[in-house]
């Protein structure tokens, strides 16, 4: 059999007994291809007893030509910040609850990867949302996210004012429990259930989704990825709202700091089966009707 890949590296949700139970089964038929073989250090423990080497997540992605994740779409965005910076593509085994990016079923890893390893697969370039935060006109703090960047209040019950410029051109102020400003990964995510829209994965864009805006006329506002995103905290407010990348890394905001949010300049290369069908997760994924 010609493969396509040789190095693979293996990420995942650690202390996971489904995660393990994948991970044995996928290093197993792996071995069969005399691939060589990487885990994620925070994953080495599902492993230990099949002596293979280890890798920080961050240092990863330099001894692979490819990424397998294991787990759910979080675990896919966690590893996606830190494949992105090395240009290797990844490919998903689903472990989680709703699986928008990681297809692979775990009951057919042999099946649906030997395809994939050979060199027949279906390739998409995902873009990422890369923000920072300004705090008198210096940057303090800055992060990069696959799905959505998230400014909320950090209290229950509290909104938090703000402005949104785009382009540097005034678009709104607001009062709201906070801001979502999401890629088209990210538009089935945390920015669908606050009512935004859902944006094909294919088009260059980002939307804004208001968080329980005290207006009824504030819409999700979709808008090209090339433009930049400018919002201020206004110095009215009383409490210290929160930034966040992917719901899992965060960062403290003080009134009258701005953020910026643009669009990074690398992509996820991510990779699916051949009959893999937009259309149709949709349709699995969120119960439509056929």
């Amino acid at each position: 059999m010609k493969l396509k890949f040789s190095r693979i590296g293996l990420m995942g949700k650690p202390n996971n007994p489904e995660v393990k139970s994948t991970f044995h089964t996928l290093i197993e038929y792996l071995n069969t291809l005399k691939l060589s073989l990487v885990v994620e250090a925070s994953c080495a423990p599902l492993v230990d007893d099949l002596n293979i080497p280890s890798a920080p997540d961050d240092k990863l992605a330099s001894q692979c030509d490819l990424i397998i994740v294991v787990g759910g779409d979080g675990s896919l965005l966690k590893a996606a910040r830190a494949i992105v910076p090395f240009g290797v593509p990844v490919v998903g085994v689903n472990r989680g609850r709703k699986g928008f990016l990681t297809d692979i079923t775990p009951q057919a890893v042999a099946q649906e990867l030997t395809p994939i390893l050979q060199g027949n697969y279906l390739e998409e370039n995902r873009f990422l949302l890369e923000s920072y935060i300004l705090r008198d006109s210096k940057k303090v703090y800055s992060h990069i996210a696959l799905n959505d960047v998230v400014l909320y209040s950090g209290h229950v019950a509290r909104m938090i004012e703000f402005e949104a410029f785009i382009d540097d051109a005034f678009v709104y102020r607001q009062r709201s429990d906070g801001l979502i400003v999401s890629t088209p990964t990210g538009s089935t995510a945390y920015a669908l259930s606050g009512g935004g829209p859902i944006v094909h994965p294919g088009l260059e864009a980002m939307v804004l989704v208001p968080m329980h805006p005290h207006t009824l006329s504030a819409r999700p506002i979709v808008v090209a990825s090339s433009v930049e995103i400018r919002i201020h905290i206004t110095e009215e407010n009383q409490l210290n709202p929160r930034l966040s990348w992917d719901g899992q890394v965060h960062a403290d905001l003080n009134p009258n700091d701005e953020i910026i949010f643009k669009r990074h300049d690398k992509v996820l290369k991510l990779l699916h089966p051949n009959n893999y069908d937009y259309y149709h997760t949709l349709r699995g994924k969120l119960g439509w009707h056929i």
